[in-house]
């Protein structure tokens, strides 16, 4: 599910005027969108360390690189 459909399925507690004052969202719905928030961080993560021209490393490398540095990966 793309996350302007995933929006679509909230839901908004009104006060008495009428006026929203928060939103529900399937717990499901929360995860998947916070999946994609941390997945579109990540995405311009990279594409400013290239800009950099940071030299990118495969995931199996840098987690064995971290993990040798004590760091739980």
């Amino acid at each position: 599910m793309r996350a302007l459909e995933m929006l679509r399925t909230a839901e908004f507690v009104v006060d008495s005027h009428g006026k929203k004052r928060s939103v529900l969202l399937d717990y499901k719905v929360w995860e998947e969108l916070l999946t994609l928030l941390e997945d579109w961080e990540d995405a311009e993560e990279i594409r400013r360390l290239r800009e950099m021209g940071e030299e990118a490393i495969p995931w199996e490398q840098a987690k064995a690189e971290l993990r040798a540095e004590g760091i739980d990966v």
